[in-house]
C-alpha cells in the first residue's frame, strides 16, 4: 500500500496511533506462508487490553509457518478518511490490506460490538455473508464468550472456536495452512475444519422453526458434521502459552499495565454470571509461575503496575503467600500491585494490610443486589454484615473511597428490593462516620454504580425474561430518587443498550438481516452512547419484521429448545433448570470447594466429574 497515503490519512484522524503499529515488541514478519489476522471490532484502546488477543499473537507469531498482524474497528474519523481515499482496511503490522490475509479472526466478547464486524468486512471489499465468499478471499472465524450463542453471527462467519483458544488455534491454524498449501477449495477446508473438537461451521447447520417463530432444533445438513459441538478446554493452565513479550502501545489504552491471569474458572456459581459457568472447571497457576511470568512482563515492558486478574482474584488458594512472594522484589523496584475483582467475604484484615503496603486507592466490590433475599436469588452467598465488616477494616486501614457494584432488573426483583441498594450504600457511610479508627480530617466516598441485569445463554437465568425498559425505567427512577447523602452517588446504565444486548446475547440466525440493515442506516459502535441511535435500530427490526421483544423479554419455559443447545460448555443443562428453581425459590447452592452441585465440569482441583466426563479430564 501507499505509504505517503497512509501517512497523509493518519494526519488526519484524532488517534492516529490506534492504526500506527510500530510499537515496543510488535512482531513484523514477511515471509511465513500463512497470513492470520486478529481483528477486533472495538477501538484499538480496548482490543490492546483484551488478555486473550495478546496471548493468540503471542502463540500464533511463535509459528514460523505464520505471521500474525493485528486489526481494530476504524473509529468513524479513520473509516470516513479510509472511505475518502479508497483505502481499505489494513493491519497495523505491515499495513496489509485485511482482505490480503488467509484467516480474519475476530474476537467476540460483546454483542454490541457485532455491527463493528460488518464495518471492517465492509472497509475490507469483503461480502458479509459466508455463502457469498469464495475461496480466494480470507477465511472469517470468531471466537471468545460471544461465541457460546454464535447464530446471530453465523451466515456471516465461516467457522466458530468453541472453548478456551490456547487449546484450539494451532490445530486450526495447520489445517488452513494444509488447505493453503494443497489448494483446497473453501467448502474442502470447511468439512477438515469440521472435524476438529471446538470447531462449529455454521453452513452445515440449518435452523428449524415452529409456525409461531419459535426455534426447534438444528438440522445437520453436511454428512458427517458433528451433532455437538464441544467446548475446547485447556486442562494444565500451568504450561499453557501465556502473553509472552506484550507489545507496549505508544497511546494510554484501558488497562494500561501488565494483567497477569492467576486462574481460571470460578467455584462461586453465581447464577447471573456467564463467565463463571463458560470458563468451568477452576484451574489455577503456581506462584512460582506467576512470580517468574510477573518478572519476565516486569522487564519486557518497563511497566510499573501488574494486575492480578481472574474472575474473583481474592479467591486464589494461596493468595497472601503469593503477593508476600511478588513483594520480595516489586516493592524495591517500585511496581506496584492492583487486584481487581476482589470478594467481599474473604477480603481478609491480613489481605488489606499487604495491599495497603503497596498501593491505596479506591475498593470496588460487587454485592449485586441490595437485598438479602436477593443475594440469594443470584446465589451471591454474601451477607450484609460481611460487606460492612470489609469496609470497616478498609475504613480502619485508611481507605475512604469505596464503589459497590449492584444489578437491577434480576429475576423476582421487586421495588424494595432497588430501594435497599440506596439503603445499603447509605450504612456503608454510616459505617465510616460510626468507625473510631477511620482516617482523621478526610470524608468518605460511596458510589454505587448499577447494570441493567441481561440475561446470558448457559445460565440458570437463560429462561428469563429480561424486564421492559419501562420496568428498568422506574427502577431508576427508585434508585436516583432515594438517595439521601451527598456522600453517596449513584450511576446506572441506559436501558435502551442493555434490551439490545439482550436480544442477541439470546438471538438465532434471523437477526442477521436486522444487523445487515442496521449498517445500511450507518449504525456501528453501538456500546458507544455517541454514537448509539436506538430509533434507528428500532427501525431496522421493523423493516425485517421482527419484534426485539419475542428475544429480549419473552420468558422461555424449561422445555424450549435454545438455539445453542447444539454446543456443549460442559455443564449440563438439567443443573442449570435446578439451578433457576432454585432461584426463584430464594435458595442458595454452596460454592464448589464447599460440596460438589455434580454441573458436569470437572471438579476444581482437577479430578474427575460425577459423570467422568472424557473430554475434561
Amino acid at each position: 500500500m501507499d505509504s505517503q497515503l497512509i501517512d497523509r490519512i493518519l494526519s488526519s484522524v484524532e488517534k492516529p496511533a490506534r492504526y500506527m503499529g510500530g510499537e515496543l515488541n510488535m512482531t513484523q514478519k514477511t515471509d511465513a506462508e500463512l497470513r492470520f489476522a486478529l481483528a477486533f471490532p472495538d477501538v484499538y484502546e480496548i482490543g490492546m487490553s483484551h488478555l486473550g488477543s495478546r496471548i493468540l499473537y503471542h502463540i500464533l507469531n511463535a509459528r514460523e509457518n505464520t505471521i500474525c498482524e493485528r486489526v481494530f474497528a476504524p473509529w468513524p474519523d479513520m473509516e470516513r478518511a479510509l472511505r475518502e481515499n479508497g483505502v481499505p482496511l489494513f493491519t497495523l503490522e505491515t499495513k496489509r490490506p485485511l482482505a490480503d490475509c488467509d484467516v480474519i479472526g475476530f474476537s467476540l466478547l460483546y454483542e454490541m460490538c457485532y455491527t463493528n464486524i460488518l464495518t471492517m468486512l465492509e472497509l475490507s471489499g469483503l461480502p458479509f455473508r459466508s455463502k457469498e465468499r469464495d475461496g480466494s478471499m480470507p477465511l472469517i472465524v470468531g471466537g471468545g464468550p460471544c461465541a457460546c450463542n454464535p447464530e446471530p453471527l453465523a451466515p456471516f462467519v465461516d467457522a466458530f472456536l468453541i472453548g478456551d483458544g490456547e487449546e484450539l488455534i494451532e490445530e486450526f491454524t495447520d489445517a488452513a495452512l494444509k488447505a493453503k498449501q494443497q489448494g483446497w477449495d473453501k467448502l474442502t477446508l470447511l468439512r477438515s475444519i469440521a472435524q476438529i473438537p471446538g470447531i462449529y461451521v455454521p453452513s452445515f447447520y440449518e435452523p428449524v422453526y415452529d409456525e409461531a417463530g419459535r426455534f426447534q432444533r438444528m438440522a445437520v445438513i453436511e454428512p458427517g458434521a458433528p451433532h455437538r459441538i464441544t467446548r475446547r478446554v485447556v486442562k494444565d493452565l500451568e504450561h499453557a502459552p501465556y502473553i509472552g513479550k506484550p507489545i507496549v502501545p505508544y497511546m494510554s489504552i484501558v488497562h494500561d499495565r501488565i494483567a497477569l491471569e492467576l486462574f481460571r474458572g470460578c467455584t462461586r456459581g453465581c447464577r447471573f454470571c456467564q463467565a463463571g459457568f463458560l470458563y468451568r472447571p477452576y484451574r489455577e497457576k503456581s506462584i512460582e509461575t506467576i512470580d517468574r511470568q510477573c518478572r519476565d512482563l516486569c522487564c519486557s515492558t518497563g511497566y510499573d503496575e501488574i494486575s492480578l486478574s481472574s474472575l474473583s482474584t481474592s479467591d486464589y488458594s494461596q493468595l497472601n503467600q503469593l503477593i508476600d512472594t511478588l513483594h520480595q522484589w516489586t516493592e524495591g523496584e517500585k511496581v506496584s500491585l492492583s487486584l481487581p475483582s476482589l470478594r467481599v467475604d474473604n477480603f481478609s484484615p491480613e489481605l488489606m494490610e499487604r495491599i495497603n503496603s503497596v498501593r491505596k486507592s479506591g475498593l470496588t466490590f460487587a454485592p449485586e443486589a441490595g437485598s438479602q433475599r436477593m443475594r440469594d436469588v443470584i446465589n451471591k452467598n454474601v451477607t450484609e454484615e460481611q460487606l460492612l465488616h470489609t469496609v470497616n477494616v478498609a475504613f480502619t486501614e485508611g481507605w475512604t473511597r469505596i464503589k459497590l457494584y449492584f444489578m437491577i432488573g434480576l429475576p423476582t426483583e421487586t421495588i424494595e428490593d432497588v430501594i435497599a441498594i440506596d439503603e445499603l450504600g447509605q450504612k456503608v457511610v454510616d459505617a465510616f462516620y460510626q468507625n473510631k479508627e477511620k482516617p482523621r480530617g478526610k470524608g468518605v466516598e460511596v458510589s454505587l454504580s448499577a447494570a441493567a441485569f441481561v440475561p446470558k445463554p448457559f445460565t440458570p437465568f437463560q429462561w428469563f425474561g429480561q424486564d421492559t425498559m419501562e420496568m428498568l425505567h422506574q427502577k431508576h427512577r427508585a434508585l436516583k430518587g432515594n438517595v439521601h447523602s451527598r456522600k453517596l452517588s449513584v450511576s446506572y446504565h441506559g436501558a435502551q443498550t442493555s434490551f439490545l444486548e439482550a436480544v442477541f446475547a439470546r438471538g438465532d440466525r434471523r437477526l442477521c438481516a436486522v444487523m445487515e440493515k442496521a449498517r445500511e442506516f450507518g449504525l456501528r459502535f453501538d456500546g458507544w452512547e455517541d454514537c448509539f441511535d436506538f430509533d434507528k435500530w428500532m427501525e431496522a427490526f421493523e423493516a425485517c419484521g421482527l419484534d426485539p421483544a419475542f428475544y429480549a423479554n419473552r420468558h422461555r419455559e424449561f422445555d424450549e429448545v435454545f438455539p445453542w443447545d447444539h454446543l456443549d460448555y460442559g455443564v449440563k443443562k438439567e443443573f442449570f433448570i435446578e439451578e433457576c428453581k432454585r432461584a426463584y425459590a430464594a435458595q442458595t447452592t454452596p460454592n464448589c470447594r464447599e460440596q460438589c452441585s455434580h454441573c458436569g465440569a470437572a471438579c476444581y482441583k482437577g479430578g474427575i466429574c460425577v459423570e467422568k466426563r472424557e473430554n475434561m479430564v
